[in-house]
């Protein structure tokens, strides 16, 4: 019976590292909503896809503004600051971009949208694993 109890656990706990959903995280930016998702939940060390849906104070879709996300882990003693940035290109109604989390741990993350010769910035934070 403990056999077959351990092996429904197994099965359930499998099951929902399967079907576990992406990263997401709902921010304001100025005027904008903007939804980010990254493609594992925790984002990992190494790539990690980020896809970024801007939707302006009427509810439509931005499809015209320049996205640029950027990510970086403080320094810590013994190590210096990282900063890495990278442009999201638009994909349907989306911007999609991949970042490449070089080791574990705090990550703050900023994506900034750039219209109209303004930009706001909707800014959040992550622990890589």
């Amino acid at each position: 019976m403990k056999k077959i109890a351990l092996s429904f656990l197994v099965m359930l706990f499998v099951a929902g590292i399967a079907y576990a959903k992406d990263y997401e995280v709902k921010k304001k930016a100025g005027d904008y909503d903007v939804v980010v998702k990254i493609d594992k939940n925790p984002p990992v060390v190494g790539d990690n896809n980020i896809t970024i849906e801007i939707k302006d104070a009427s509810g439509k879709y931005v499809t015209d503004a320049k996205v640029k996300v950027e990510y970086f882990m403080p320094a810590m003693p013994g190590m210096p600051a990282m900063n890495y940035k990278t442009d999201a290109a638009l994909s349907g109604n989306e911007y999609k971009a991949k970042m490449n989390l070089s080791m574990s741990g705090a990550w703050n993350i900023a994506v900034k949208i750039t219209r109209g010769g303004k930009t706001s910035t909707a800014k959040f934070n992550v622990d890589a694993r």
